[in-house]
């Protein structure tokens, strides 16, 4: 094992920390934007979105997360997983503890060497491995997978008595439906198919001893809140990330009474599977914003993008667009044709980021827009 998206997760914590949000009256007074202390002496982040969390902030530098990016690594190949994963536990953490009332920690229980025990095998050495024993089976069908592929932890804060303390926990757990392996090192790559309901029943099993584990840390107490929430891993050639399937909230002990189902499911337009979308209209829109782009600017490589549902609804969109441009004229034309277009074209009401990149890989500019604005901002890179 080792750590994966190390980029991406460096990414993601400065996604977060420029995301944080403020307090209400009823927990802290930010005075400035960055590493601001509070009148009761800890810091925080700053102001950003009241629908957001403040992050925290020891010496003067911002808590980074002790176990980010640990996982199986030949589980490992689809970086979507990792965004998916991050992004979609803050935003069910929301439902449990509000951003005017909570600051948001990077996980500090569980330290990287034991998140790496409790995704190992289980074995002699390793007797907290959450994954099954090494049956030494190596044909598909007979070989016991790996199941259990990330975990996560979030700490939510609250101010009492002029300290932050631990007022709840949020930990993600991802499940494989395909456990890839080799044979032999450095041989082929095979798979092991998972059924939707083994990925449940061991996925849950899991959960109750993370669960009761986690009652047992140092820092948590019988009483702190619990949300335990699972996700199902999108495959390696898939173009969009995996999605959260269930999730409970323990307020208090350390058994499992309920599950919750969630329907949020992951697309790609334009779509590439037989099965449709949850709204054909939505994916209707994207055509006619893609056509109408391609047809005023005919030097671009593809314009792709991921909807996020939930339900029927959709949720957001994250859009990809990859040109053949090299002046900064024709990026900044681009840009500003783009943020015309996408107000008319796309669906409204939705938060949507337009990323505009070079075949190199380079970004050359960045398009976005809130839910509930009309207009879209934009910044092109290396302008002034």
């Amino acid at each position: 094992m080792k750590k994966i998206g190390v980029i991406l997760g460096a990414a993601l914590s400065l996604v977060l920390l420029a995301g944080c949000a403020k307090l209400d009256s009823a927990t802290s007074t930010v005075k400035n934007a960055a590493k601001s202390s509070t009148s009761s002496g800890y810091q925080v982040t700053g102001k950003a979105e009241d629908s957001e969390y403040q992050g925290v902030v020891e010496d003067g530098k911002y808590l980074t997360s002790k176990a980010r990016g640990v996982g199986i690594s030949q589980n490992s190949d689809n970086l979507l997983n990792l965004k998916s994963f991050e992004s979609g536990l803050t935003q069910l953490s929301k439902t449990k503890y509000s951003t005017s009332k909570y600051v948001f920690r990077e996980g500090q229980l569980l330290s990287s060497a034991t998140v790496e025990d409790w995704l190992g095998r289980k074995s002699k050495s390793n007797p907290n491995g959450l994954n099954p024993v090494n049956n030494g089976q190596t044909d598909a069908d007979k070989r016991n997978p790996i199941y259990v592929q990330q975990i996560e932890e979030q700490d939510y804060m609250k101010e009492v008595d002029g300290k932050l303390q631990l007022a709840g926990i949020t930990v993600g757990i991802g499940m494989n439906r395909k456990d890839y392996y080799q044979k032999e090192q450095y041989g082929a790559t095979y798979t092991t198919d998972i059924s939707k309901e083994k990925m449940i029943a061991e996925g849950q099993q899991a959960a109750a001893k993370v669960l009761e584990r986690l009652r047992k840390t140092s820092g948590v107490s019988a009483d702190t809140p619990i949300i335990i929430a699972m996700f199902q891993q999108a495959s390696d050639d898939s173009l969009v990330g995996g999605s959260f399937y269930q999730y409970t909230y323990v307020t208090s002990g350390a058994t499992i009474n309920d599950w919750t189902s969630l329907d949020y499911r992951s697309y790609v337009f334009p779509s590439t599977s037989v099965s449709s979308v949850p709204n054909d209209n939505d994916e209707t829109s994207f055509e006619s914003f893609k056509k109408q782009v391609q047809n005023f600017f005919p030097n671009l490589a593809g314009v792709t993008a991921q909807a996020e549902y939930k339900g029927k609804a959709l949720q957001g969109m994250n859009v990809n667009i990859t040109t053949q441009f090299y002046s900064l004229t024709e990026i900044t034309s681009f840009t500003q044709y783009l943020a015309q277009a996408a107000k008319t074209y796309l669906p409204s009401g939705i938060p949507i980021d337009i990323t505009v990149k070079g075949t190199d890989g380079t970004v050359q500019s960045f398009l976005a827009r809130k839910a509930n604005a009309t207009n879209f901002y934009t910044h092109v890179f290396g302008s002034y």
